[in-house]
């Protein structure tokens, strides 16, 4: 059992940084998928928990960790579908396999499950959605309704090609490790108890090492980021819905729609107390209810 770094390139030339890790001959796959402006790291309590178990794929998705830049017009949830089936196809083209990701990474495999059902029920045999919605988040805020009024307007690939001109200045501008983006941290990405002071840095650190034109290019893509289409295909196959009570970035009612919508295939976890983090403060339950899920899954495989 031995973990080794790769490059898939995507059809439209972007290099995707990923590791291989777990039993390399198990019966089962699982692909992790982290959230916005994180990378692959943040499944690292995960991976300890996994890599006894199954055969474990993760990757950093574009613009991300050490994955390549991506043209910001193709910054989109759709655009990450995309690139996770490109993923699959390259690092696990046979096998059962279940799908796992947190917060823009739960976005990226309802992209692929729209993108590519036939995958559901045959290929993959399950999914694990940890505090991520299947849609309605930036409808309201300042933000939110600027990008909604430049699509309206037909600018949005205007204001896309500006942050693209004016990415070297912004990221020369930008100042990391500051105490308000450790406030920023600690309100929005932990819950009620569970802000341990050395883990909100980690987590600002993480989350500061995206470049902010990709973090503000992809934005675009959450105001009308839908789909519910998704979710009949998801409903093939064992799923284990994860939210967090004190969520403020994913609430918990989008972790309760998201199951109700799926239906009988889906079992919901609520994680009181905790935030969007919850994989890194609540490793125990999330840990535990992904074994679960695996024990569902497998069963699926072998009947497949």
């Amino acid at each position: 059992m031995s973990a080794h770094e790769l490059t898939v390139r995507t059809d439209d030339g972007v290099d995707l940084h990923v590791e291989v890790d777990g039993i390399e001959n198990a019966s089962l796959t699982v692909v992790l998928s982290h959230g916005f402006t994180a990378r692959l790291g943040e499944w690292d309590l995960q991976r300890e928990a996994l890599r006894n178990r199954a055969r474990l794929v993760l990757w950093d998705q574009r613009g991300h960790g050490r994955s390549g830049w991506t043209p910001l017009t193709r910054a989109s949830i759709d655009r990450t579908g995309r690139d996770l089936g490109q993923v699959l196809d390259a690092v696990a083209p046979r096998g059962p396999v279940v799908l796992a990701g947190h917060s823009m990474g739960g976005m990226s495999v309802m992209a692929l499950a729209r993108r590519r059902p036939e995958l559901f029920g045959t290929r993959v045999v399950g999914a694990f959605l940890l505090a991520t919605s299947a849609g309605g988040l930036a409808t309201t805020g300042v933000v939110g309704l600027t990008v909604r009024l430049l699509r309206a307007l037909g600018l949005l690939p205007v204001y896309l090609w500006l942050l693209q001109l004016w990415a070297p200045l912004l990221e020369r501008l930008r100042r990391r490790g500051t105490r308000t983006g450790r406030w920023y941290t600690r309100r929005y990405l932990f819950g009620r108890d569970d802000a341990d002071p050395e883990q909100v840095r980690m987590v600002q650190d993480l989350l500061e090492e995206t470049p902010l034109p990709v973090t503000m290019a992809f934005y675009a893509s959450f105001v009308e980021h839908d789909e519910s289409a998704a979710l009949p295909v998801l409903a093939r196959v064992p799923v284990t819905v994860v939210a967090a009570s004190h969520d403020r970035l994913t609430p918990l009612p989008h972790g309760r729609r998201l199951a109700e919508d799926i239906g009988p295939a889906a079992e919901l976890v609520v994680v009181d107390g905790a935030g969007h983090s919850v994989n890194l403060t609540r490793p125990a339950i999330v840990d535990a209810a992904f074994l679960r899920l695996l024990d569902r899954a497998e069963a699926v495989g072998r009947a497949a």
